[in-house]
């Protein structure tokens, strides 16, 4: 067990810039065909309000899955450190 908390390294610029254009292509290419659907203009607005809504709790369930996430490593460095403690003060006292 390390006592080193792990520095999470931040994503290159090239990723990031990876990231950043698949989501606007894909998100030009789903309003694009859904402007171009032969449809009338309330079935086009019904489906781009489903894509927008679609969109944005992916990004909301991304958040929380990554913070359920973060906080179980929390609590387990947090249990771990308790573990520590109880077996140094076992061996101390084992010791002596």
């Amino acid at each position: 067990m390390s006592d080193r908390i792990q520095p999470i390294e931040p994503h290159t610029a090239a990723w990031n810039a990876q990231v950043w254009i698949s989501f606007l292509i894909s998100a030009a290419m789903s309003v694009g065909g859904v402007v171009l659907l032969p449809a009338d203009p309330w079935i086009k607005g019904y489906l781009l309000m489903g894509a927008l809504f679609t969109v944005g709790s992916t990004f909301n369930l991304a958040k929380t899955v990554r913070d359920n996430h973060e906080a179980e490593k929390l609590r387990n460095r947090i249990k771990n450190a308790k573990a520590d403690k109880l077996l140094k003060e076992f061996e101390l006292s084992e010791a002596a």
